[in-house]
């Protein structure tokens, strides 16, 4: 039987995770404070009550695209009750270049996301099985690697093999930090030697992949997953299909880049609805634990 102590612990993570989900914006960078307020669709420009999009979890109830939604409301979805502890909350952007205006930037990012940087690291159980979830959320500055991201994100992976636990990470990025320079580049090295480490210790690390991803992430922890798996129609690739064109001269194939075409061509294991995510987690969860 639990104590009355951990129930009381327990119900102030749920609180804590669930203020943070309620936070979190979709869409847009202001909140949506009236219950029955219209949320347009980006792709097909139709409105539907929020109520609605809340239901379908952000996923257009017209035409099925996915909006994005952000990290502390997908580690809502994927948690067991009371679990969620979050890792290295307090490591925030740092500005080795004295970019002109970053500061600023950041600032008012924070005070609109409630984040720090654009991933969020923690641990917790899934399905009664302890992981490590990392969360990368595009609100802050397109959920591009910084110094900070790839510190959190190779801190998060050491922490799954200390506890010798499953890594699951969630990438959604624009690329490299432009603001921070080589300093941003270098975290693709640091966090790809990070995956190579806990897979030498026998580690499973699940890398789902949201849209968009894209870039220097894609290009290092992001692909290096045992399980590669993608949210429906989420472009992934390194540089852009319009960049591509521009550079070769030449029409890509129709869906380029998009997780449905990567999946034929063998680079994505397996689409997951958002509404699957979880119960699909399990299932790999439950099979690689026995």
């Amino acid at each position: 039987m639990q104590s009355p102590i951990k129930t009381l612990v327990d119900m102030v993570k749920d609180r804590d995770l669930k203020q943070k989900a309620l936070s979190d914006r979709v869409g847009s960078t202001a909140p949506i404070k009236i219950p029955s307020a219209f949320i347009a669709c980006k792709k097909c420009g139709r409105r539907a009550l929020r109520a609605r999009w809340e239901e379908h979890l952000f996923v257009c109830p017209h035409c099925g695209s996915y909006a994005a939604v952000g990290a502390y409301y997908r580690l809502e979805k994927l948690y067991d009750s009371g679990t969620f502890q979050e890792l290295d909350k307090d490591i925030a952007v740092r500005d080795p270049l004295d970019f002109p205006d970053y500061k600023e930037k950041v600032k008012e990012l924070e005070k609109k996301t409630g984040l720090k940087e654009a991933v969020v690291s923690s641990k917790g159980k899934i399905g009664g099985i302890p992981v490590v979830a990392l969360v990368m959320d595009n609100r802050f500055l397109m959920g591009s690697m910084s110094q900070a991201v790839g510190e959190k994100i190779t801190r998060g992976i050491e922490e799954a093999d200390r506890l010798r636990c499953p890594l699951i990470i969630f990438s959604a990025s624009g690329g490299a930090r432009m603001q921070e320079g080589i300093f941003s580049l270098m975290q693709m090295a640091k966090t790809s030697a990070a995956v190579e480490l806990f897979s030498e210790h026998g580690g499973l690390f699940i890398s789902v992949l949201t849209h968009p991803t894209t870039g220097g992430v894609t290009a290092s922890f992001a692909t290096l997953g045992d399980i590669t798996l993608a949210e429906p129609g989420a472009l992934i690739g390194f540089a852009g299909p319009r960049v591509i064109e521009q550079t070769i001269n030449r029409k890509l194939p129709k869906g380029f880049q998009r997780a449905e075409y990567l999946e034929q061509h063998g680079f994505v294991d397996a689409i997951v609805e958002r509404k699957n995510m979880r119960e699909s987690l399990i299932q790999i969860l439950s099979l690689h634990q026995e």
